[in-house]
């Protein structure tokens, strides 16, 4: 009695691409379930419409490392640092008559320093900002929503599990 084997090239091939297949349809999706739901309590917690329009998730798969990244990404994401963790006082423009021949740039190294004196008073067009307190909504997400989003995940990972097995697609293989 003999046996004989067919569609021992597609097994293979089926074995070979099932790494790939979790790791990008299993594992970056669900990491980017879970980074869903940061971004959702970081939207929430942003008091920019602005800077709340651009928080956005991604997530990548490269050899074999699986990442999600949540961030501020388009028009006015450059405000984002500030709101998060606020601003130093700073000059933003210094009258010429007041400058002593140094650039804004120098003048807020000295400021910061503690030695500058102008005129004693900020006159003319001289602009001073006394800083801005910070507002978070980045860090707080995360904090409150860390548990919510790893229950996120195992649900997703959960879901692609079947008593068949791993649900990935099944590549088309010609009849033979």
């Amino acid at each position: 009695m003999s046996a004989t084997m067919r569609g021992g090239a597609d097994l293979s091939a089926f074995l070979t691409a099932l790494p790939q297949n979790i790791e990008r349809n299993v594992l970056r999706t669900a990491l980017k379930a879970g980074a869903d739901v940061i971004a959702e309590g970081a939207r929430e917690e942003c008091r920019s419409e602005e800077v709340r329009g651009t928080i956005k998730t991604s997530s990548r798969s490269e050899k074999g490392i699986v990442t999600a990244k949540i961030q501020t990404k388009g028009d006015g994401a450059f405000k984002a640092p500030w709101l998060e963790f606020g601003t130093a006082p700073h000059f933003i423009s210094v009258d010429d008559d007041q400058t002593g021949g140094k650039t804004v740039r120098r003048i807020n190294l000295e400021a910061k320093r503690g030695s500058l004196v102008i005129g004693g008073m900020f006159v003319g067009s001289t602009v001073y900002h006394p800083g801005a307190r910070p507002y978070p909504f980045m860090r707080p997400a995360v904090d409150t929503r860390e548990t919510a989003a790893i229950a996120a995940i195992s649900a997703h990972i959960a879901g692609k599990m079947t008593r068949a097995g791993i649900e990935t697609p099944v590549p088309e293989y010609p009849a033979e």
